[in-house]
Protein backbone atom coordinates (compact mmCIF):
# COMPACT_ATOMS: atom_id res chain seq x y z
CA UNK A 1 0.00 0.00 0.00
CA UNK A 2 2.93 2.69 1.06
CA UNK A 3 5.06 1.60 -1.71
CA UNK A 4 1.31 2.08 -4.41
CA UNK A 5 0.97 5.14 -3.06
CA UNK A 6 5.11 6.45 -2.81
CA UNK A 7 4.88 5.40 -6.70
CA UNK A 8 1.61 7.23 -7.71
CA UNK A 9 3.10 10.19 -5.45
CA UNK A 10 6.17 9.93 -7.53
CA UNK A 11 4.85 9.90 -10.85
CA UNK A 12 2.75 12.45 -10.63
CA UNK A 13 5.92 14.23 -9.46
CA UNK A 14 7.35 13.38 -13.01
CA UNK A 15 3.95 14.13 -15.18
CA UNK A 16 4.40 17.98 -13.72
CA UNK A 17 7.29 18.47 -14.28
CA UNK A 18 8.74 21.86 -12.92
CA UNK A 19 5.56 23.59 -13.33
CA UNK A 20 4.38 20.73 -10.81
CA UNK A 21 7.58 21.86 -8.45
CA UNK A 22 6.45 26.12 -8.84
CA UNK A 23 2.89 25.26 -8.43
CA UNK A 24 3.09 23.11 -5.26
CA UNK A 25 6.36 25.06 -3.47
CA UNK A 26 4.11 28.57 -4.27
CA UNK A 27 1.39 26.33 -2.38
CA UNK A 28 3.81 25.70 0.32
CA UNK A 29 4.38 29.37 0.66
CA UNK A 30 1.19 30.20 1.23
CA UNK A 31 -1.03 29.51 4.30
CA UNK A 32 -2.05 26.30 2.62
CA UNK A 33 -0.20 23.77 4.97
CA UNK A 34 2.10 21.79 1.80
CA UNK A 35 5.15 20.41 3.13
CA UNK A 36 8.19 20.84 1.20
CA UNK A 37 9.86 17.98 2.24
CA UNK A 38 7.09 15.76 0.04
CA UNK A 39 7.31 18.14 -3.15
CA UNK A 40 11.44 18.83 -3.93
CA UNK A 41 12.84 15.34 -2.60
CA UNK A 42 10.54 13.90 -5.56
CA UNK A 43 11.36 15.80 -8.63
CA UNK A 44 15.26 15.61 -7.32
CA UNK A 45 14.63 11.67 -7.74
CA UNK A 46 13.82 12.34 -11.26
CA UNK A 47 16.48 14.30 -11.77
CA UNK A 48 18.78 11.91 -10.86
CA UNK A 49 17.69 9.32 -13.10
CA UNK A 50 17.77 11.55 -16.16
CA UNK A 51 14.80 12.97 -16.35
CA UNK A 52 14.93 16.42 -15.23
CA UNK A 53 17.74 18.52 -13.99
CA UNK A 54 18.55 18.80 -10.52
CA UNK A 55 19.25 22.73 -10.31
CA UNK A 56 16.44 23.02 -12.67
CA UNK A 57 14.04 21.44 -9.84
CA UNK A 58 16.20 24.00 -7.51
CA UNK A 59 15.11 26.81 -9.54
CA UNK A 60 11.61 26.53 -9.92
CA UNK A 61 10.63 25.24 -6.35
CA UNK A 62 12.67 28.64 -4.85
CA UNK A 63 10.76 30.50 -7.45
CA UNK A 64 7.79 29.33 -6.68
CA UNK A 65 8.80 29.34 -2.84
CA UNK A 66 9.25 33.37 -3.76
CA UNK A 67 5.65 33.77 -5.72
CA UNK A 68 3.53 32.05 -2.93
CA UNK A 69 5.39 34.31 -0.47
CA UNK A 70 4.80 37.41 -2.82
CA UNK A 71 1.13 36.78 -2.68
CA UNK A 72 0.75 35.77 0.46
CA UNK A 73 3.18 39.67 1.48
CA UNK A 74 0.62 41.27 -1.59
CA UNK A 75 -2.54 40.33 0.46
CA UNK A 76 -1.52 41.25 3.88
CA UNK A 77 -0.33 44.80 2.51
CA UNK A 78 -3.35 45.15 1.25
CA UNK A 79 -5.66 44.30 3.61
CA UNK A 80 -3.56 45.09 7.19
CA UNK A 81 -3.25 43.53 10.56
CA UNK A 82 -6.71 43.90 12.24
CA UNK A 83 -8.36 41.76 9.13
CA UNK A 84 -6.20 38.84 9.31
CA UNK A 85 -6.29 38.93 13.20
CA UNK A 86 -10.20 38.38 13.00
CA UNK A 87 -10.45 36.33 10.02
CA UNK A 88 -7.06 34.53 9.69
CA UNK A 89 -8.36 31.98 11.26
CA UNK A 90 -10.79 30.46 8.93
CA UNK A 91 -7.25 30.17 6.32
CA UNK A 92 -4.96 28.42 8.84
CA UNK A 93 -3.43 31.76 10.28
CA UNK A 94 -5.03 31.03 13.82
CA UNK A 95 -4.01 34.60 15.80
CA UNK A 96 -1.80 32.34 18.05
CA UNK A 97 0.66 31.20 14.71
CA UNK A 98 0.14 35.32 13.40
CA UNK A 99 1.26 36.15 16.89
CA UNK A 100 4.79 33.77 16.27
CA UNK A 101 5.35 35.02 13.17
CA UNK A 102 5.13 38.68 13.98
CA UNK A 103 6.78 38.21 16.71
CA UNK A 104 9.88 36.91 14.68
CA UNK A 105 9.58 39.62 12.82
CA UNK A 106 9.97 42.61 14.84
CA UNK A 107 12.64 40.59 16.46
CA UNK A 108 14.63 39.38 13.62
CA UNK A 109 13.35 41.71 10.86
CA UNK A 110 14.99 41.03 7.23
CA UNK A 111 17.10 38.34 8.36
CA UNK A 112 14.17 36.40 9.94
CA UNK A 113 12.85 36.29 6.37
CA UNK A 114 15.62 34.23 5.62
CA UNK A 115 15.96 31.84 8.88
CA UNK A 116 12.47 31.53 8.77
CA UNK A 117 12.60 29.59 5.06
CA UNK A 118 14.64 27.31 6.95
CA UNK A 119 12.35 26.53 9.52
CA UNK A 120 8.85 24.44 9.97
CA UNK A 121 5.59 26.60 11.33
CA UNK A 122 6.94 30.52 10.35
CA UNK A 123 8.11 29.28 6.87
CA UNK A 124 4.82 29.85 5.04
CA UNK A 125 3.50 32.50 7.49
CA UNK A 126 6.25 34.69 7.88
CA UNK A 127 5.26 36.74 4.78
CA UNK A 128 2.22 37.86 6.16
CA UNK A 129 3.78 40.16 9.36
CA UNK A 130 5.85 41.41 6.87
CA UNK A 131 3.58 42.47 4.62
CA UNK A 132 1.68 43.95 6.88
CA UNK A 133 4.72 45.54 8.17
CA UNK A 134 5.11 47.12 4.66
CA UNK A 135 9.04 45.82 4.80
CA UNK A 136 10.59 47.24 1.47
CA UNK A 137 9.64 44.36 -1.10
CA UNK A 138 13.14 43.92 -2.44
CA UNK A 139 14.59 43.34 0.51
CA UNK A 140 11.86 40.84 1.35
CA UNK A 141 12.02 39.16 -2.02
CA UNK A 142 16.06 39.05 -1.65
CA UNK A 143 15.98 36.89 1.61
CA UNK A 144 13.08 34.99 0.75
CA UNK A 145 15.18 33.95 -2.94
CA UNK A 146 18.47 33.68 -1.07
CA UNK A 147 16.44 31.63 2.19
CA UNK A 148 14.07 29.07 -0.35
CA UNK A 149 17.60 28.31 -3.00
CA UNK A 150 19.09 27.20 0.44
CA UNK A 151 16.30 25.08 2.01
CA UNK A 152 15.28 23.36 -1.98
CA UNK A 153 19.10 22.98 -2.23
CA UNK A 154 19.31 20.30 0.66
CA UNK A 155 15.52 18.78 0.16
CA UNK A 156 16.82 18.42 -3.76
CA UNK A 157 20.57 16.91 -2.36
CA UNK A 158 18.68 14.57 -0.17
CA UNK A 159 16.03 13.59 -2.91
CA UNK A 160 19.16 12.65 -5.50
CA UNK A 161 21.79 11.69 -3.30
CA UNK A 162 19.49 9.22 -1.01
CA UNK A 163 16.18 8.11 -2.58
CA UNK A 164 18.01 8.76 -6.84
CA UNK A 165 20.96 6.07 -5.46
CA UNK A 166 18.17 3.22 -6.04
CA UNK A 167 16.69 3.70 -9.74
CA UNK A 168 14.90 0.69 -9.01
CA UNK A 169 12.66 2.17 -6.01
CA UNK A 170 9.72 2.72 -7.31
CA UNK A 171 9.54 -0.66 -9.47
CA UNK A 172 10.26 -2.59 -7.06
CA UNK A 173 9.26 -2.60 -3.06
CA UNK A 174 12.23 -4.51 -2.27
CA UNK A 175 14.10 -1.44 -3.38
CA UNK A 176 12.51 0.81 -1.00
CA UNK A 177 12.56 -1.52 2.06
CA UNK A 178 16.93 -1.49 0.88
CA UNK A 179 17.03 1.98 0.60
CA UNK A 180 15.41 2.46 3.88
CA UNK A 181 17.81 -0.32 5.44
CA UNK A 182 21.06 0.79 3.82
CA UNK A 183 19.84 4.69 4.39
CA UNK A 184 18.34 4.24 7.98
CA UNK A 185 21.69 6.40 9.27
CA UNK A 186 20.23 9.47 6.50
CA UNK A 187 16.66 8.96 7.55
CA UNK A 188 16.90 9.09 11.37
CA UNK A 189 19.10 11.97 10.93
CA UNK A 190 16.61 13.42 8.86
CA UNK A 191 13.88 13.01 11.36
CA UNK A 192 16.02 14.25 14.70
CA UNK A 193 16.65 17.43 12.55
CA UNK A 194 13.18 18.14 11.36
CA UNK A 195 12.15 17.21 15.37
CA UNK A 196 15.26 20.00 16.38
CA UNK A 197 13.53 22.66 14.21
CA UNK A 198 10.70 22.37 15.64
CA UNK A 199 11.55 22.28 19.16
CA UNK A 200 13.67 25.60 18.31
CA UNK A 201 10.45 27.43 16.73
CA UNK A 202 8.68 26.29 19.59
CA UNK A 203 11.06 27.45 21.88
CA UNK A 204 11.89 30.70 20.52
CA UNK A 205 7.95 31.37 19.86
CA UNK A 206 7.78 30.89 23.59
CA UNK A 207 10.80 33.55 24.20
CA UNK A 208 9.20 36.13 21.77
CA UNK A 209 5.44 36.01 23.03
CA UNK A 210 7.00 36.28 26.76
CA UNK A 211 9.19 39.36 25.61
CA UNK A 212 6.02 40.75 23.72
CA UNK A 213 3.70 40.35 26.90
CA UNK A 214 6.95 41.46 29.29
CA UNK A 215 7.18 44.51 26.86
CA UNK A 216 4.34 46.98 27.73
CA UNK A 217 5.49 46.67 31.35
CA UNK A 218 8.56 47.99 30.87
CA UNK A 219 7.93 51.43 28.58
Amino acid sequence: MFHALLKTWFQLAHDWGYAGVFVLMAIESTVFPLPSEVVIPPAAYWAEQGKMSFWGVVIAGTLGSWAGAALSYAVARAIGRPLILKYGKYVFVPEKKWLLAESWINRYSAAGIFFARLLPVVRHLVSLPAGAARMPFGLFSAMTLIGSFVWCTVLAWFGARILGAEPRLLDDPGALARVIHDKLGWFVGAAVLLLGLYVLVDVLGRRLRRDAAVAPRTE
